[in-house]
């Protein structure tokens, strides 16, 4: 098959493959849409399946990067790179210089920066062979904490934020006893996880790696489950923290939960399953909008602005949720349609 007839090709500007023999390096950049600036997304390094698999995450990583800077009036464009591979078995300094090399070749049409599986030191060394790597260095932190370059806090604070508001729009709530299964206990997942506990939430909580559960457990009193038993769980809220596609025919038909809000991207498996949700009553945070957090950050560091802006400007992503809640209700609209009208409407005209 060829990429443009992928199904999950979108118009997309670019897409670049690399296989560098001596480090093991396969690798996918896809860079979607540029119009508000140059493209800018993570680089995650995952296990797939096969290369099909992997082409298919970039190519959606990518779309909803543009999505995201859009909604979050950021001059950048779309664009996300993965690697083949386990980052916990196969990942080597080789590679990461060799991932270096393969960025530049772009010549700027991508920046990098980190996503799953890849770290601020892996990005530091894919540093010493490009100059389109972003978030090795930070001057600030929304909190005031040790700034390391890693926009996982501010993802994470910008998730929290987006949950709190979906959670007073949906249940007229504040978090203290809201009851949340958290699916993956990332750099993000893990965060929200702490943010939530320290609003009183009950959490509910897997992962695939057994010490992030027993952290869990351990520093948020967390209910430990099976990734099958997460989706069925008669909770409040269901924060979608791992891979993409959690919402999907098989999870829908169990989800209990009034609140779909997580750091996931691609959280849709298709854009018909926001539908699905709406009829259900479910109120589902589009996954660009609620997680923009880290590009959020990365931008702000770029343009040498302050702490106290970036906070804010994570702070109204549960302002701009509530709008899209508010716009979606008047219009008899699944929220994923209503935020993609608006981003559409920037990036494509390119304003």
């Amino acid at each position: 098959m060829s990429v443009f007839d992928h199904p999950a090709y979108d118009q997309h500007e670019h897409v670049a493959f690399y296989h560098d023999i001596k480090s093991g390096l396969k690798a996918i950049i896809a860079v979607h849409n540029t119009n508000l600036g140059p493209s800018l997304g993570g680089c995650r390094m995952w296990p797939y399946a096969n290369s099909a698999e992997a082409l298919t995450d970039v190519l959606r990583l990518s779309k909803g990067m543009s999505y995201k800077s859009a909604m979050a009036n950021l001059k950048l464009g779309g664009g996300k790179s993965v690697i083949i591979g386990d980052p916990r078995k196969d990942k080597s300094s080789d590679m990461m210089l060799a991932m270096g090399d393969f960025i530049q070749s772009l010549g700027g049409k991508y920046i990098s920066a980190e996503d799953s599986g890849i770290a601020v030191s892996d990005l530091k060394t894919m540093a010493q062979r490009s100059s389109y790597i972003a978030g090795t260095h930070a001057k600030y932190r929304y909190d005031g904490g040790p700034a390391d370059g890693n926009p996982a806090p501010s993802t994470a604070y910008g998730v929290y934020m987006g949950l709190k508001a979906s959670v007073a729009h949906k249940l007229k709530s504040d978090l203290k006893g809201v009851s949340v299964a958290i699916q993956g206990l990332g750099h993000v997942g893990f965060r929200l996880a702490e943010h939530l506990h320290k609003e009183g939430a009950k959490l509910y909580v897997t992962d695939i790696y057994p010490d992030n559960l027993d952290k869990a457990a351990q520093q948020f009193g967390a209910t430990v489950v099976s990734p099958d038993e997460i989706f069925a769980l008669d909770v409040d809220v269901f924060a979608p923290c791992a891979l993409g596609s959690a919402i999907n025919d098989h999870s829908i038909g169990q989800l209990k939960a009034s609140v779909i809000a997580g750091a996931a991207n691609n959280q849709l498996a298709e854009e018909r399953h926001g539908q699905m949700l709406m009829e259900k009553g479910i109120l589902y945070a589009p996954d660009y909008v609620i997680n923009a957090g880290g590009v959020i950050d990365i931008y702000h560091q770029k343009q040498g602005s302050t702490a106290e802006a970036l906070r804010k400007h994570l702070e109204g992503l549960g302002d701009t949720l509530t709008e899209i809640y508010q716009k979606a209700e008047q219009q008899g609209l699944p929220t994923n349609i209503e935020a993609n009208k608006i981003a559409e409407q920037r990036f494509l005209a390119g304003v």
